[in-house]
């Protein structure tokens, strides 16, 4: 198993890298005046040259996309005597070869173009925001979902199955951005009064003493529009699962045994239909995690997505690939935690 697990972080080294290069290449040849939307419309030439001088900017893609992959890799080959660069990247000499070290260091983002923060920093920041919520947005999705969907296959053909269906054709069709602001202005807005919901904020504020306070009610409203698709596929996918497995012999075998339908349903059929719904969660939580840009943009809620989407409109590039980044590995972490869950919840599969 550790085997499979090393060949799954490689190749998901292997992506990171790729995706990097894709989004520098972007960056490199967009058609737009990346270092005045970078630096400033009012930075004078003078300024603009330095700046570009600075950062490399004025280097070829393929000096850039290098300079950058020493920055990230956590193990680099480094000239003796570049003490600048090692104190930056707070590396520690493995072994000496010639005239160049090999070392280990710590991975560098850069820093902001716009704010001058290390990159790091400002996502050590945003990221546990976007992360309560794409947890409590998953939470309401597995909780609704799956009981929607076992209901309906319970209930399979009669109208509480149609009724449900229809539910949840209608809210998969819903984009995201259509449900934040369809609750902003009608739960957060028209009727803020009576559900004391605010209409936009983010988690976490500073107030007039300097002090950091935490706006939970805040979360409810992103976290239902953030929840809403996924409950939608859950429910789908819970009930075409349940009913395909209420179907097999070991069901039919189990209640010829004379165990209770509840007995049958919870620890026969529910358990073995729900690789298909970790299979959908999984993926949404992962897309979550990466940041729901349209969601906090609508509720002003400052997590990655929003950060991100600033990031894009001043053409910030080191927070640009930052975030990027962060969405692969999490999106390549996720795979490899599906594949242990498959394994845990149908003995039948084995990783190979």
């Amino acid at each position: 198993m550790w085997s499979i697990i090393i060949r799954r972080i490689l190749s998901g080294t292997a992506v990171l890298a790729f995706v990097t290069l894709v989004v520098t290449g972007i960056v490199y040849l967009a058609p737009v005046d990346a270092e005045r939307l970078s630096f400033g419309q009012r930075a004078d030439s003078e300024t603009v040259l330095a700046l570009q001088q600075h950062y490399g900017l004025d280097q070829p893609l393929r000096i850039q996309y290098v300079r950058y992959m020493r920055d990230l890799s956590p193990v680099w080959l480094m000239r003796t005597g570049e003490g600048a660069w090692r104190d930056l990247y707070q590396a520690t000499t493995i072994m000496r070869i010639a005239d160049r070290e090999l070392v280990l260091k710590k991975p560098y983002l850069r820093s902001s173009y716009q704010s001058g923060r290390p990159v790091g920093e400002i996502l050590a920041e945003v990221i546990p925001l976007t992360a309560v919520l794409a947890l409590s947005a998953m939470i309401i999705a597995m909780l609704l979902g799956i009981t929607l969907g076992s209901i309906s296959a319970i209930y399979a053909g009669s109208w509480i199955d149609q009724l449900i269906v229809s539910i949840s054709v209608l809210g998969y069709s819903l984009p995201s951005y259509v449900s934040s602001v369809i609750l902003a202005l009608t739960l957060g807005y028209l009727w803020s009064g009576w559900t004391g919901l605010p209409l936009q904020g983010s988690l976490r504020e500073m107030n007039d003493l300097g002090d950091i306070v935490w706006r939970w009610n805040r979360l409810i409203l992103p976290a239902i529009a953030l929840g809403i698709r996924p409950v939608a596929v859950i429910c789908q996918l819970s009930r075409s699962s349940l009913l395909e497995v209420m179907s097999e012999p070991y069901v039919k075998t189990a209640r010829a045994k004379g165990l209770s339908a509840k007995n049958v349903f919870l620890k026969h059929i529910l358990r073995n239909g729900l690789n298909p719904v970790v299979t959908a969660s999984t993926g949404w939580l992962a897309s979550m995690l990466a940041g729901s840009f349209f969601v906090e943009t609508v509720f002003n809620y400052k997590g990655l997505g929003y950060t991100t989407v600033n990031a894009l409109v001043n053409f910030d590039i080191p927070l640009i690939l930052g975030a990027v980044l962060f969405t692969c590995a999490v999106f390549v972490i996720i795979n490899i935690v599906v594949d242990l869950l498959y394994t845990y919840l149908d003995p039948r599969l084995a990783l190979s």
